[in-house]
């Protein structure tokens, strides 16, 4: 399949067809990057009947070419490309100027996305990772790392779109990859959308608020 999806919303309809199986369990999780990630992870999290959480993580873009990932972050764990530090020359100081952006974001999003509320536990369950898609593998292998950590029974990775050169690198972190497209001429995650806009956090807040209504839980 090579056509690309309407939406978002249209690509987490057809993951959650793909992880039917795991509706209604009470043990499962879905988590969310955030904000592309987030309309796809709704869409599960009705589908499936399970609750929606976010797994905060920021790429480091290198400096100058943001949109080049030279590695992401946690707020556990860091992930390097060395690749990418050693053939665009960054140097120690500016990756380290970087990682403390970044952190300093992924704090705000914390407090703006999800207030005061107590992260949720994920020791034995089953987590359901989500993102539009991956590209480089730097954000999704922080927070698969991340989650890892955590001790889950089963960690399952759910993506529409993503390099067919990819799949190795997670195979030792995830039990499960579910990728509905692997087109060889890749490009960018948003050549395989037709509406690929940048959400707001604005957009992030109502769609998590929509999903603690779903599962019953108090505003």
């Amino acid at each position: 399949m090579t056509t690309p999806f309407e939406n978002r919303e249209e690509a987490g309809r057809l993951l959650a067809e793909r992880l039917s199986e795991y509706a209604g369990r009470s043990d499962v999780i879905v988590l969310a990057l955030p904000r592309g990630g987030v309309p796809l992870g709704l869409e599960l999290a009705r589908a499936l009947r399970a609750p929606l959480d976010l797994m905060l993580v920021r790429k480091l873009g290198v400096p100058g070419h943001e949109e080049l990932a030279m590695g992401a972050i946690t707020g556990e764990s860091r992930v390097i490309n060395e690749d990418v530090v050693a053939s665009c020359g960054v140097d120690n100081e500016a990756l380290e100027q970087r990682t403390r952006a970044e952190q300093r974001e992924l704090v705000r999003r914390a407090t703006r996305y999800r207030g005061d509320r107590p992260w949720p536990q994920l020791r034995d369950r089953c987590v359901i990772l989500v993102d539009d898609g991956i590209a480089t593998g730097a954000t999704m292998e922080a927070a698969a790392r991340a989650v890892r950590g955590q001790k889950p029974a089963t960690l399952l990775l759910a993506v529409p779109v993503a390099p067919p050169s990819i799949v190795h690198r997670f195979e030792p972190l995830v039990d499960r990859f579910i990728c509905l497209r692997y087109p060889e001429a890749f490009w960018a995650i948003g050549a395989w959308y037709r509406d690929f806009s940048q959400l707001t956090d604005e957009q992030v807040i109502a769609m998590m608020e929509t999903a603690r209504q779903l599962s019953g839980a108090s505003p």
